[in-house]
C-alpha cells in the first residue's frame, strides 16, 4: 500500500490581520482566527485522507507567542492526529525561533520536532520505509545554507527532507538559509518539504520539491486561494502530489470598469455584479475583496468626492452577495475625454493639473515627507506601518496621498463644493 502524508508550512498561528483590524473591526473579528481555522482544515485533511504523517516545514507560530489559548488549541489538534495514528514531523523556522511556546509546549510522543542538529526519523508502513530528515532554526537568523548539514539519503528508504529556506530569494521575503533548487535536486532525496515563501510552487526534476505556500492569506499581498499538499508515495517509490484547499478567507483584487456609466445606481449595479462574479469564482468560505474602480465616466468627480458613500454601497452589496467583504476601495477613474480637452480645457481640470504639478515638486514632497515622518514618530509602534515599511514604501504612500488629495479638491470644485 502507498504511504501518504500532508505537507504544510507557514501557518503563523494567530498572526494578526492588522490591515483588516484598522479598516473593519467586524471583518477582523470574523476571520481574526483564520490561521487557526486553516490549520484545523489541514488536520481535517489528514484525518479524512487517513494519511500516515503530517510534515510542517517551519513557522507554525508567528513570533514571540505567549498565549496559552494558542497552546491549548495546538495541543488539541495534535491530540486529534495522535489519536488517529498520524505522526507529525516539524521543524522550527525563523518565526518559531522567537516563540516561547515552541520550546515549552508538551506534545504527544507521536510528534517529532527536529532540533538545531540535522537528523532523521524513519517511519515504516506496509514494508515501505520513509525517512524524514529535518533541521530547525536555532535562532532567528540563518544567513548560510543549511543543506551541507543534512546527511545523504538513507539506503533502502524513501527520503523526505524538511527545510525552511528562502531558496535563491523571493520578493517580500528576507533571506533565510539560502540554497539553490539544483543543489536540492542533487542531494538525492525523493521529496523536499520546503517552507518560508508564502507562494505555492512546485519545482520539477529528479526530486519532488514543493513550496506549499501559506495555508491562509493574511492580506491582499497574499491574495488567492491557499492550500496544503497531499503527497502519495507509491510502492514503486514514485511520488504523486495534489494541492488541497485550506484557506478560510480568500483575498482577491476585484476590478470594476465604470466606463460610460452616467448614473450612481448604474455604478452600484456594476460593483455588485463584479462582487457576485468574484464570489462565484472563489472556493474559500469567505471572499475579502479589494475593489478597484476604473474607467472614464461622467460620475468620476462625484465618486471621488463621495468615496465614503460608494464604499458603503459596496459593503452593502457584498453583504447581500453573502460571505463577502470589501476590504478597501481604490479609485482609478477619470472624466471622459480628459486627454482631448485642447484649448477648451475645463478650468477645474486645468487647476487640477496645476495642483498636481505643485504636489510633485520636490519642495512640496519634502514638506509632506517631513510631516508624515513626524506623525509616525508620535504614534505607538503598532500603528506606524501605515506609510510603508521602508523608504520605497514611504514614497509610494506619498504618491498615493498627494494624488488623492488633488483629485478630492478638484472633485469638490467640479461637483459644486461641499454637500
Amino acid at each position: 500500500m502507498a504511504f501518504r502524508f500532508v505537507h504544510t508550512a507557514d501557518i503563523h498561528l494567530d498572526s494578526p490581520l492588522r490591515s483588516l483590524a484598522l479598516r473593519n473591526a467586524d471583518l477582523a473579528d470574523l476571520i481574526g482566527d483564520a490561521s487557526r481555522q486553516a490549520f484545523t482544515a489541514v488536520v481535517d485533511l489528514c484525518l479524512a485522507e487517513r494519511v500516515d504523517a503530517l510534515a510542517i516545514a517551519g513557522d507554525l507560530y508567528d513570533g514571540d507567542q505567549t498565549s496559552m489559548k494558542t497552546a491549548r488549541f495546538l495541543a488539541t489538534q495534535m491530540t486529534r492526529l495522535h489519536q488517529a495514528g498520524v505522526r507529525v514531523y516539524m521543524i522550527r523556522g525563523n518565526h518559531d525561533a522567537m516563540s516561547r511556546i515552541s520550546k515549552q509546549l508538551a506534545l504527544p510522543d507521536t510528534v517529532t520536532t527536529f532540533t538545531g542538529r540535522a537528523h532523521s526519523v524513519t517511519q515504516s508502513s506496509y514494508g515501505l520505509d520513509v525517512a524524514f530528515h529535518g533541521l530547525s532554526f536555532a535562532s532567528q537568523k540563518a544567513p548560510e545554507s543549511l543543506l551541507p548539514k543534512y546527511a545523504g539519503p538513507l539506503d533502502g528508504a524513501v527520503n523526505v527532507g524538511l527545510m525552511h529556506t528562502s531558496l535563491a530569494g523571493s520578493p517580500g521575503h528576507d533571506i533565510y538559509a539560502p540554497c539553490s533548487v539544483t543543489d536540492l535536486h542533487g542531494h538525492g532525496f525523493d521529496y523536499w518539504a520546503l517552507g518560508h515563501i508564502h507562494v505555492r510552487k512546485v519545482y520539477p526534476g529528479p526530486s519532488a520539491i514543493v513550496m506549499p505556500g501559506i495555508p491562509q492569506g493574511r492580506d491582499i499581498n497574499e491574495a488567492g486561494e491557499k492550500s496544503a499538499t497531499l503527497v502519495t508515495i507509491q510502492d514503486d517509490r514514485s511520488v504523486e502530489i495534489e494541492e488541497r484547499l485550506t484557506s478560510v478567507a480568500q483575498f482577491e483584487r476585484v476590478s470594476v470598469d465604470l466606463t460610460g456609466a452616467l448614473e450612481w445606481g448604474e455604478a452600484v449595479v456594476r460593483i455588485r455584479s463584479a462582487l457576485e462574479q468574484a464570489r462565484a469564482d472563489a472556493r474559500s468560505r469567505y471572499l475579502v475583496a479589494r475593489l478597484s474602480v476604473i474607467g472614464a465616466s461622467a460620475l468620476s468627480w462625484t465618486i471621488i468626492r463621495d468615496r465614503d458613500l460608494l464604499l458603503a454601497e459596496a459593503e452593502q452589496a457584498a453583504e447581500q452577495v453573502g460571505h463577502t467583504w470589501v476590504e478597501k476601495l481604490e479609485l482609478a477613474i477619470s472624466p471622459p475625454g480628459m486627454e482631448n480637452q485642447g484649448d477648451n480645457a475645463d478650468p477645474t481640470l486645468e487647476l487640477a493639473q496645476s495642483m498636481r504639478a505643485n504636489a510633485n515638486s520636490e519642495a512640496f514632497r519634502s514638506d509632506a515627507r517631513e510631516f508624515v515622518l513626524k506623525t509616525i514618530a508620535d504614534l505607538p509602534p503598532d500603528a506606524r506601518g501605515f506609510a510603508g515599511k521602508d523608504e520605497a514604501g514611504l514614497e509610494r504612500f506619498l504618491d498615493e496621498v498627494l494624488a488623492r488629495g488633488v483629485d478630492l479638491v478638484a472633485a469638490r470644485l467640479k461637483a459644486g463644493g461641499s454637500q
